[in-house]
């Protein structure tokens, strides 16, 4: 990706080719699969605790699952590669790799930015027009969104498999092949400024705009009124006075608490996407105006194991800012160890209208567990009413639930 990027003309005369240094080699192998590693398993984790876990499956979080699958295309196509190409110093795939390993990276690269650009959205009408979200933010249309969003990109990806090619560079002393483009400077220049443009400066524009508009939703103005979470405020209000009154604005404060949550977090994750991916991208932008490109040997590792970085972060962000993700990886990591303690036992009095109530999987907001909904309900509703036990076989793995 960085040798035909960076514009290395095929029939320019080569001084000898002198071999990476043992201090490169070290450095650069073990940085990449630290990274690469670690970026691997939490992209993976990500995966695993949505679809595995009930309550994470919201719109969001299908967005971040999207995230996750890009990210390990990115590190698998993109980072694992260089460490053979530290090691031999040329391409050692052949041809049929040269196109589809430069065909995954662009294609994780593209479709995270195109996942991003999705959760900001999506956080953006789920918070700035509630009425909307009720149809829009749902968790069926944010599966359609992501086979839309991975589906197009594919297709506009498949245009790498024409570009790219198998390159022999002839040095004074050796002739090694390399991945890289059939197209002249010229032609490829376009190409990629539509690719920085598209799926660079339009997204961090775009999440610019939004989140100020989010912040000055969440952080200086008050929530605009849910007219479905009114209805059955009313009624609350109605049959149970002051104690519904002080349940509901307790359950208000956490609802507010866990969107700046979630917020705060997708931010950070915009921000470090913007950070990581800017050497590179500047680099390649200098380089596109300059005769004599600047190829730097450790700087271009810095600009690689930045993007690398990107891709292998994010996971590390949702177990630091999200206690839901956090509690998530924790009942992963530990399910195998305890997969045959009894599973806990829970008093909950059930009615129709509470599960009713509390069970909307599709919610854009749905931050708390649906037993603790559930729970939180029948205290409110029937207090003093005798309980009903029953076990929940899928919470076998933890002792104790925690809320968004």
């Amino acid at each position: 990706m960085e040798n035909s990027t960076f514009f290395q003309l095929p029939n320019a005369t080569l001084p000898t080719w002198t071999d990476n240094s043992i201090e490169y080699k070290f450095v650069s192998i073990i940085l990449v699969i630290l990274i690469c590693g670690i970026g691997i398993v939490g992209n993976v984790m990500v995966i695993l605790v949505v679809l595995t876990t009930k309550h994470m499956r919201t719109p969001t979080n299908c967005y971040l699952v999207s995230l996750a699958v890009a990210d390990l295309m990115v590190l698998t196509a993109a980072g694992l590669p260089n460490i053979t190409e530290s090691l031999f110093g040329q391409w050692v795939y052949g041809y049929a790799g040269c196109l589809s390993i430069t065909y995954f990276q662009y294609l994780g690269i593209n479709a995270s930015s195109c996942s991003i650009t999705a959760f900001t959205i999506e956080r953006y009408i789920a918070i700035c027009h509630p009425i909307k979200a009720q149809f829009l933010c749902t968790l069926s249309r944010a599966k359609k969104i992501i086979v839309v969003v991975w589906v197009l990109t594919s297709l506009y990806c498949v245009m790498w498999f024409y570009l790219s090619d198998m390159e022999d560079l002839a040095y004074d002393n050796v002739i090694l092949e390399k991945c890289a483009y059939k197209v002249s400077r010229n032609l490829y220049l376009p190409i990629y400024f539509t690719d920085f443009a598209v799926f660079y400066v339009v997204p961090l524009l775009l999440a610019t705009v939004l989140y100020g508009l989010i912040a000055r939703i969440l952080f200086l103005n008050p929530l605009p009124s849910d007219p479905k979470e009114s209805r059955r405020n009313w009624k609350k209000d109605s049959s149970l006075g002051n104690k519904s009154i002080n349940s509901r604005s307790s359950s208000s404060c956490t609802t507010i608490a866990s969107r700046r949550q979630v917020t705060k977090m997708l931010a950070v994750v915009v921000i470090l996407f913007a950070l990581l991916w800017m050497p590179y991208r500047t680099l390649v932008v200098v380089n596109s105006f300059l005769k004599d490109a600047y190829l730097d040997t450790w700087f271009l590792l810095f600009c690689r194991l930045c993007v690398y970085m990107n891709s292998a972060i994010n996971p590390i962000i949702y177990n630091a800012m999200s206690q839901k993700f956090r509690a998530a990886f924790h009942k992963l990591c530990h399910c195998g160890a305890q997969r045959s303690e009894k599973p806990p036992t829970y008093s909950v009095a059930l009615t129709y209208s509470v599960i009713k109530e509390t069970s909307n999987g599709e919610s854009p907001d749905h931050y708390s567990t649906e037993l603790d909904n559930i729970r939180e309900a029948a205290e409110v509703l029937l207090p003093g009413r005798k309980m009903l036990s029953f076990k929940e076989p899928s919470l076998a793995c933890k002792n104790t639930l925690s809320t968004a």
